[in-house]
This record gives structure tokens, sequence and C-alpha cells, in this order.
């Protein structure tokens, strides 16, 4: 059975929308100049290393495959893994995914979670896709919640935690400072 892996960049407050640029949100590119140093690099770099597929909800794939296929030259193995391995797209209004390796997941986004994760057998990485995670979050879907405090409170924006039927329990499974970044690691208790 496959493991669920959120990663998200946030603020102090727990924004998370557009972090890097995107969007029309009035606080959009908040990550520019905030730096995770050398460390955080490489916690990105061997956290997609390390996973077997991507689940991405529509906007943050829409992104993603924007920008990542003509950045495989100056990202090298990054580039190419993104690229590379296997992407699915949960959409109820996407009808084709022309990303390399990509797939469009059209059902009850909970239903197809659980579904992928039956069928893999490794990390399912998810990036970003906030009303994805509220879902999955909800549902008990999400095995470790990887979040990379960033030092700004932006006041407005969506949040990664929306409203839930219950409390949720993670345990704190790491915490670590990466350059003005800090990186804390959450695992599920359900």
């Amino acid at each position: 059975m496959g493991r669920i892996v959120v990663t998200e960049f946030a603020s102090m407050d727990g924004v998370v929308e557009a972090p890097g640029g995107d969007g029309d949100y009035k606080h959009t590119g908040w990550t520019n100049g905030i730096s995770s140093g050398d460390a955080g690099n490489k916690f990105k770099y061997e956290e997609l290393m390390q996973a077997d597929v991507q689940l991405l909800g529509r906007v943050t794939y829409e992104g993603f495959a924007a920008a990542w296929p003509g950045m495989v030259e100056a990202t090298g193995d990054f580039g190419r893994k993104m690229n590379d391995m296997p992407k699915y797209v949960v959409s109820s209004t996407l009808s084709s995914a022309d990303w390399k390796n990509s797939t469009v997941l059209s059902g009850n986004a909970v239903d197809e979670a659980r579904r992928l994760k039956e069928q893999i057998d490794g990390v399912i990485l998810v990036a970003g896709s906030s009303q994805l995670v509220h879902a999955l979050i909800e549902h008990d879907l999400v095995d470790e919640l990887r979040l990379m405090i960033h030092p700004v409170v932006l006041g407005s924006g969506r949040k990664l935690f929306g409203e839930s039927a219950e409390m949720k329990r993670f345990r704190l499974a790491g915490a670590e400072v990466m350059g003005e970044v800090v990186l804390l690691t959450f695992q599920s208790t359900a």
C-alpha cells in the first residue's frame, strides 16, 4: 500500500496560496527572497527522488505542467524526475493532461486517492494542491505532512487547513531549521 506524503510551503499564518509567483493572488511569489539554504535544496531534491508518483490538484498541476517541461536543462536530475515520473491530476474539468506521464483522475477525489494508495506501493507525493489536501486530511488519507514554514505573515490567502468535521491528530516527527525556513514533519496517528 502506498503512503500519501503532503509537502507544502506555508507562511507563519498558514497561507499556502501562490508561493512561487503564479496566479493573481495579491502576495503571489511570497517565498521569493527567502532562502532554505543548501539543506532545503537537498531536502526538496531527496523528497522528489524518493517519490514514486505525484498526485496533484488541477491548479497545481497546470502550474507545474506549464513550468517544468522547459526547466530540465537548468535543473538536471530534479527536472528530469519531475517530467518523467507518473503524475495523477484530480480534476472534474480537465479532459486530458498533456504533460508527460500524466493521467487525469476525474472521479471523486477521495475515492481516487484511496484507489491510488491501494495501487501504488511507494510514496505518493502531493505538492501544493490545497483543495485536494483539505479532502485528504478530512478523510484520514495523509500519512505524512511536511511543512516548510517561511518567516512571513500574509494576513490573507488560501490556508492549508480548512474547517474539519472533527479533530485530526498528527504527531511531530521532526523539526529542522533550513536557512530562513523551518521544516516541520508530522505523521498521521489515524
